[in-house]
Parts: structure tokens; C-alpha cells; sequence
């Protein structure tokens, strides 16, 4: 799989964002720690635009920039044959049809190494009023099964499903997950502290104040 399969397979934005918010809740609740976290969401990250994020703690990474013009992603897996690292720069295509509206992301600090350099081995794209999404044109390397990292950087973004969800944080949090818990912040419904104790009895309603005004995501206490 390349990025150009999984813009085939990734939702709309709208749908897309809501899902970036309800792991991101999630996860806040079976992590307090936000350090400790793989998936996060800032909807006050600039003005103007909201991010969810991915990271592994291992240097595999992606970004999603949500605004008025649409949906940025940057994806980074550091394994990736078409590293930047290992190829001068950008591997050629990724970044070279990256339309004027997102051409700020491309540069944006955050998304850059200290050489100011894109940090990128994957980039999807989608402007509003477009009817799918746009990956650049790529000569992909010949022998390498996920040459970009998508399968790996995506993959729970093409499988939009509580129990895709509850694999991974059961496999990565090594505990079990409540599913019908994930099925109802998937559902974005407002979170209750019975929801948070079914997968947290450790957590009050209280404790995510900040991390539920940072998606965005409603509470049945306000």
C-alpha cells in the first residue's frame, strides 16, 4: 500500500476529522499522560486550523491540518525507503504538486527538521469542494511493500472502526479495551463518567477538562 491507495480509501474530511477526534479522546482517557499518547488533537493549534497528530515515540509520525481550504496530511515513517533522509531531500513527487493553499504546511516549521528541511515520506491532500484526494505523481521504488510508510503511518484511518481501534490500544496499552466504550466516543456521543470508567476507573470527568476542549468533543457535564 502507498499513499495513492489510501487516498482511494481514506473518508471525507468531515468524517475523517471526527474520527481524529475520537481516538485522540480516547486516548487522552486510557493515557493521562500526553507524552505517552499516539494520537492527538489540537483544534486551537493556529488560527484558522486544527491538527491531529500521530506519533509512536519511535520517530514514525503524521500530521493532519484541517481548515478552511480543506485537509493537509504529512506522513513520516523513518523505516521508509523514501526517507528524506536516504534520498537528499523529498523523494521526487511527494511534495512537488502540493496545491498553493496547503504550500504553507510544506514549510511549516513543525514538519521540518532544524535544517528547515521536510520531514515527509507521504502526502495527501484534499481542498474543499474537491471530490477525493490528491497524492502527487510518484515513481515508487520497485521491491519495497509500504515504500512510503502509508500502510503502516494509515492505517487506522482507512479502517475508521471501534474494533480497529481496540486492537491497536489493546496490542499497544497492553490492557484489555471496553468496546462498546470505544463504539460510543466513536459515535461521538457526549462522554460520561460511566464511559470514562469503563476504561479508565483510575480518571474522573474532571481530569479531562483541557483534553475534551481541545477536540472539540461534547461532555454530558457541559
Amino acid at each position: 500500500m502507498t499513499a495513492h491507495d489510501v487516498a482511494r480509501l481514506l473518508p471525507d474530511v468531515p468524517v475523517l476529522r471526527d474520527l481524529c477526534r475520537s481516538m485522540a479522546v480516547l486516548e487522552a482517557v486510557l493515557s493521562p499522560e500526553w507524552s505517552s499518547r499516539y494520537h492527538s488533537f489540537d483544534a486551537d493549534w493556529s488560527p484558522g486550523q486544527e491538527m491531529a497528530s500521530m506519533r509512536n515515540g519511535s520517530g514514525d509520525e503524521y500530521s493532519i491540518v484541517f481548515s478552511g481550504s480543506g485537509a493537509y496530511i504529512r506522513g513520516f515513517d523513518h523505516e521508509a525507503v523514501m526517507s528524506p533522509y536516504g534520498n537528499d531531500g523529498p523523494w521526487p513527487g511527494v511534495l512537488d504538486s502540493v496545491p498553493e493553499v496547503f504550500r504553507h504546511c510544506v514549510a511549516e516549521p513543525a514538519f521540518c527538521d532544524e535544517d528547515g528541511m521536510p520531514v515527509v515520506t507521504a502526502c495527501l491532500w484534499r481542498k474543499t469542494g474537491d471530490d477525493r484526494w490528491r497524492v502527487g505523481e510518484i515513481d515508487y521504488p520497485d521491491g519495497a511493500g509500504d515504500p512510503d510508510g502509508a500502510s503502516y503511518l494509515f492505517g487506522r484511518l482507512v479502517d475508521p472502526s471501534p474494533e480497529a481501534f481496540r486492537r491497536f490500544a489493546e496490542d499497544y496499552y497492553e490492557i484489555p479495551v471496553d468496546l462498546e466504550a470505544v463504539r460510543h466516543v466513536y459515535a461521538l456521543r457526549p462522554l460520561t463518567q460511566e464511559v470514562v470508567t469503563a476504561l479508565n476507573a483510575d480518571l474522573t470527568m474532571n481530569d479531562l477538562t483541557d483534553d475534551l476542549a481541545a477536540a472539540r468533543y461534547p461532555s454530558a457535564a457541559g
